[in-house]
């Protein structure tokens, strides 16, 4: 636990602020890997912390990025996870947001609608792309 001089320096904070330990974070991924059969893809939602510091470290243990926003794919990569490393999912995506994913290759979209597949095949068919999907039932 922290120490009492730790405690007091926190509670000085007159802001909120978030501490996160990341060796627990690193044992948490670690069990999880253990835990998941072999084969599976296993992949961080983006949505719940885009902290680089902690993007590194889930992309270090072998997690890939779940994305909802054009801006969250972006930020997977900026922070060295690998286009194949990435799936987009969440309803509402932009056709901007669906060609930003295709431009980078992304490992699958996640479909949530037959709309939405009618809509991204036709985006990756101007780009003389097939896109991965997944659908979402």
């Amino acid at each position: 636990m922290f120490s009492p001089d730790t405690l007091r320096r926190f509670q000085s904070i007159e802001t909120h602020f978030y501490y996160y330990d990341t060796n627990l974070l690193r044992l948490t991924l670690e069990r999880l890997k253990e835990a998941a059969p072999k084969n599976y893809h296993i992949h961080y939602a983006l949505k719940a912390n885009s902290n680089p510091t902690l993007l590194e470290i889930i992309k270090n243990a072998g997690l890939g990025a779940d994305c909802v926003s054009g801006n969250e794919i972006k930020r997977a990569l900026e922070c060295g996870f690998t286009s194949n490393q990435v799936v987009f999912a969440g309803v509402g995506k932009s056709d901007k947001e669906i060609n930003l994913a295709l431009d980078a290759s992304i490992f699958c979209f996640n479909v949530e609608s037959i709309q939405e597949l009618i809509v991204l095949n036709e985006l990756a068919a101007q780009k003389k792309m097939i896109a991965n999907v997944a659908l979402r039932i």
